[in-house]
């Protein structure tokens, strides 16, 4: 099993980790009401995916 010969600097280490950032996940309309929501995903305030009626959603009184 392979061992490090000497100890990493904490600077070493956090360059590694400048890459580990956390991504705001993309946005699209939906095509029928136009609330924002996850691609590839039914929407779920009408509950249309492509133009399709998928699921029934409950209405609000």
């Amino acid at each position: 099993m392979a061992l490090p010969k000497k100890r990493s600097s904490s600077t070493r280490g956090k360059k590694r980790r400048t890459h580990w950032k956390a991504e705001i996940p993309s946005l699209t309309k939906c095509l029928k009401c136009g609330s924002l929501n996850l691609p590839h995903s039914v929407c779920r305030n009408c509950g249309f995916y492509k133009g399709k009626e998928v699921i029934k959603v409950k209405e609000e009184k």
